[in-house]
């Protein structure tokens, strides 16, 4: 019997319609930093199964999580700019922790984003409401008491 491998988590990948608008929202929203962007096609269209693939992808990082954004010049991406049902399979939503949920959703949607106050919620876990980024990616946004 074989030993279990060591995991650990690497990224999340979140495909954008425009880069520069996304690394804006991302860095000046919220707080992420840019680490590096590079350009990609052969042998990656191989693994992302769409071949004569070409992208661009930007790695921002934050307390040592990172999220890369993936731009497609080509196959141009699919699919509509606006939120998954949460019920959706699949990945559901980036979540972060802030001091201030009302400063942090007046920003959000300063730079593009969007809040959906019929989400908001208070509980004993702390006040909490969905919010997207340009492209439609759900954000939770979360003020712990």
């Amino acid at each position: 019997m074989g030993t279990s491998p060591k995991i650990s988590l690497s990224h999340v990948g979140v495909c954008v319609s425009d880069m520069q608008r996304s690394i804006r929202f991302y860095t000046e929203t919220l707080g992420f930093a840019l680490a590096k962007s590079i350009e990609a096609g052969a042998p990656f269209d191989v693994l992302a199964e769409l071949p004569q693939m070409k992208l661009r992808a930007s790695f921002l990082t934050r307390d040592g999580n990172t999220i890369e954004l993936i731009c497609y010049d080509h196959p141009s991406p699919l699919g509509p700019a606006e939120r998954r049902p949460m019920n959706q399979l699949g990945l559901t939503h980036i979540a972060v922790i802030v001091d201030n949920l009302d400063a942090a959703v007046e920003l959000i949607v300063k730079r593009g984003g969007r809040v959906y106050p019929k989400t908001r919620v208070e509980t004993a876990a702390g006040k909490m409401v969905f919010c997207s980024d340009p492209d439609g990616t759900r954000i939770e946004v979360w003020q712990k008491p």
